[in-house]
């Protein structure tokens, strides 16, 4: 049966180029999860009064690749330990957060969040909140699949998703489609 993980963890452009290349990852969406407005747009999130973080849907099958999966990649693509902010975008719809359906995802959830926050890892400084989904409200069409659609187009994908591709290839490579 098929599952959804829902991140949040700065530019949902990355997160969904990476989600992508996942094998067992069925789909994922670009959205809006975490605020007070319903449906809202792009432009309303990114004026930071509605108090959503841009977060993306990862439709998944559990028998290809585990929410404990899913979660570690989402750990090792982006820094855990920057309160409202990834590299130069700022504001509180670039934070970090796992929004959870059910109590085994939290569980997982709290699990790797311990772990994360050991010394091997972050030492403590891990900010990412643990939060119940209360709405997903999917972005406009062209914020979906936009580093596939723009990496030739737009130098955010050259100079900030790119490199967090190859990253993220280096490491999960037994993760790739």
């Amino acid at each position: 049966m098929i599952q959804k993980a829902y991140l949040a963890g700065g530019c949902f452009w990355c997160l969904d180029g990476i989600y992508r290349m996942i094998k067992g990852v069925v789909s994922v969406q670009s959205g809006f999860a975490g605020g007070t407005v319903p449906h809202p747009t792009y432009e309303q999130v990114c004026m930071g009064a509605t108090g959503h973080a841009e977060t993306v849907e990862v439709e998944f099958d559990p028998a290809v690749i585990s929410y404990q999966d899913i979660l570690e990649v989402f750990f090792a693509i982006h820094d855990p330990t920057t309160l409202n902010r990834q590299g130069n975008d700022v504001g509180t719809e670039y934070r970090s957060v796992i929004f959870f359906t059910n109590t085994g995802q939290e569980a997982t959830a709290k699990k790797i969040l311990a772990e994360v926050n050991g010394p091997e890892h972050y030492n403590g400084k891990v900010v990412t909140d643990l939060k119940p989904l209360e709405a997903f409200y999917v972005a406009e069409d062209y914020h979906q699949d936009y580093y596939n659609n723009y990496k030739n187009r737009n130098p955010y994908c050259t100079f900030v998703i790119s490199p967090k591709i190859k990253k993220f290839k280096e490491k999960f490579s037994f993760l790739l489609r």
